[in-house]
């Protein structure tokens, strides 16, 4: 049954044309994830099907009794409410009022609060999203729109969101950049480009299959009639004269392919590595503990970094994630123990909310003040080239950052981050509000930085792609070392869980493999960066034995020179922790193909 119709839809905003006679429909039970480039329309189609806003042109056509409720990006509430009100506003009457009641207290539970009669004032931007989730969610509503419902969100709570929504029983349109979310969630993918709308059924993994084959269709259709266009004007160019009827329609129709537009393969935001020599001295930070109040969040943490770490943090919401991070940075000072910071050190902090930056000022004045030229893999590019790098056109660079949206903004601001050529990057949530495609070019960058990378990030999929550690904030204020990416981590915690024979605990343990967004204990199996490090890993144990060996040489014949000695004794020390990390990684690797071996046999 069908619930929603838009036919010939226009929306724009100033010049700036987002739906340009766009189509779209929804029918029962259907779960429609919308994506696209930030700035594209995403937002708007949302707000325009949950009549938030009207549109130019078009029609809208729904059902009598069909219900929508919307979630918007930037919830506002009325002042003086607590949260157990903000979260149950609309929803509640007198037959209803303790069911209600007890839902939202158990939903905001598992959304990390605990004091329901706070009032909202005092949350910050991401607790008042996850307030608006539960009045969203607790809304008798036959379409849900969702407008990036899972920002904010740690993991255990993106799980459990997954599992709600997978369960509803309506239908949801939403936008969201995680891509684990998507996988699982929705059964239709939206893409929102230029001002058209392209429909693909399946979820993520097969909008992935789908669209290369359209973009290939497209391309070669575009191939084909540059080629009869060529052949047409080969004909022109012999002298065919306009004599006849059938003459001028040749012209006609050739003169209507010159007209038509070139198909453009898809924009990427193209990214070099731009980071800075870096010393051998890196960050050591040296038992280091942070309290606010009687809140204790970091207890005693020492860790030196590694000159290709790849370090993703994790943990629940307020647990001390950014806390660590800006301590890192030097912009938190400890309550004890100290950060030394090498001389060759610049660190560039992708904050998790964005810096000020003046509404009045252009996007390539706001680039400019990082610097006019930043150094590339190519030679030395503008501020302008690197804007256009950035999928900021001629128009789109003069225009004030008033007019950006917030992925916009957003994408700008990391743009700048990395222009001042860092060789540490610390990315807070990079994924919020950076949309799949900037997404998707990041992780290539990150691939080749030459330098260290620390992430905090709820986003599994990001965490998997570019992270080769993990550290897990627990109970107790422990901070806990995985090696791997964010699936190794789940697998490693799934082995750390005990059998027990009762029929309570495998009970328990089902429940918590069902809850698994992955259940990596169903079928083990390396990924596809686990089954090349495995195959290399134990080339470079030996490759490292064996400079570790030579370094010693060095060692001997240097005892005099005592400058050249510490440089050496610090090199060695260096190697010896990657090696110590590599064997720890190999005896893992070997672990995990033992079992996926006897799993096989078995």
């Amino acid at each position: 049954m069908n619930l929603l119709t838009m036919e010939h839809i226009t929306k724009s905003y100033t010049d700036r044309i987002l739906l340009d006679d766009v189509g779209f429909s929804m029918n029962e039970k259907e779960k429609i994830g919308v994506i696209g480039i930030n700035g594209m329309g995403k937002s708007t189609l949302l707000k325009v099907a949950a009549g938030i806003e009207p549109c130019d042109a078009g029609k809208i056509s729904m059902g009598n009794q069909v219900k929508i409720c919307y979630l918007p990006q930037t919830p506002v509430f009325e002042e003086g409410a607590t949260i157990l009100q903000a979260a149950i506003k609309g929803n509640v009457d007198e037959m209803n009022q303790w069911t209600i009641e007890a839902d939202a207290k158990a939903m905001l539970n598992k959304l990390g609060f605990a004091d329901y009669e706070e009032h909202v004032e005092h949350m910050s931007g991401g607790q008042k999203k996850r307030i608006a989730l539960v009045n969203a969610l607790l809304s008798p509503a036959d379409i849900l729109v969702l407008d990036e419902p899972t920002n904010h969100l740690d993991n255990a709570m993106s799980e459990w969101l997954e599992e709600y929504l997978i369960q509803f029983k309506g239908a949801i349109l939403m936008v969201t950049h995680d891509r684990y979310f998507l996988d699982r969630v929705v059964n239709r993918i939206v893409e929102v480009d230029q001002g058209k709308l392209y429909s693909y059924p399946g979820n993520y993994s097969e909008f992935i299959r789908l669209k290369e084959e359209r973009q290939n269709i497209a391309l070669a259709a575009e191939r084909k009639r540059k080629s009869l266009l060529r052949t047409e004007l080969e004909w022109l160019n012999r002298g065919a004269r306009a004599r006849s009827t059938k003459q001028k329609a040749h012209i006609d129709r050739i003169r209507a392919m010159q007209e038509m537009k070139d198909i453009q393969e898809e924009k990427r935001v193209v990214l070099d590595s731009v980071a800075s020599r870096m010393g051998n001295k890196t960050i050591e930070v040296r038992g280091v503990s942070k309290a606010y109040g009687d809140r204790k969040l970091i207890n005693n943490y020492s860790y030196i970094f590694l000159k290709d770490d790849r370090i993703g943090i994790i943990g629940p919401n307020g647990c001390g994630k950014t806390t660590l991070l800006k301590i890192i940075d030097g912009i938190v000072k400890p309550d004890s123990g100290d950060v030394e910071i090498g001389q060759t050190i610049r660190i560039g902090y992708f904050s998790q909310e964005n810096e000020y930056m003046d509404d009045s000022m252009k996007a390539i004045d706001y680039v400019k003040e990082a610097g006019e030229y930043v150094a590339t893999s190519d030679g030395r590019i503008t501020a302008s080239q690197m804007l256009e790098r950035f999928l900021f056109d001629g128009a789109m660079q003069w225009s004030k950052s008033e007019k950006l949206s917030g992925g916009e903004k957003r994408r700008l601001y990391l743009m700048r981050v990395l222009m001042e050529a860092p060789n540490i990057l610390i990315l807070d949530e990079p994924t919020n509000d950076l949309d799949i495609q900037t997404l998707t070019i990041l992780e290539d960058y990150l691939d080749h930085f030459d330098g260290i990378i620390i992430i905090v990030s709820h986003d599994r999929y990001f965490l998997d792609r570019t992270v080769n550690r993990i550290f897990s904030f627990e109970g107790d204020v422990v901070i806990r070392q995985f090696e791997g990416g964010y699936s190794d981590y789940l697998i490693r915690k799934e082995l750390e869980i005990p059998e027990e024979p009762d029929e309570k605990s495998k009970e328990k343990s089902s429940r918590i493999q069902k809850n698994t967004w992955k259940q990596p204990s169903k079928k083990l199996r390396f990924t596809y960066k686990e089954q090349k490090e495995f195959e290399t890993i134990d080339d470079e144990i030996t490759g490292l034995e064996e400079e570790i060996e030579q370094m010693d040489q060095k060692i001997t014949e240097n005892v005099t020179n005592s400058a050249r000695l510490n440089e050496l004794v610090k090199s060695k020390e260096e190697l010896e922790a990657k090696l110590d990390e590599k064997m720890e990684r190999w005896v893992y690797l070997n672990d995990l193909n033992e079992k996926i071996m006897k799993q096989q046999e078995g």
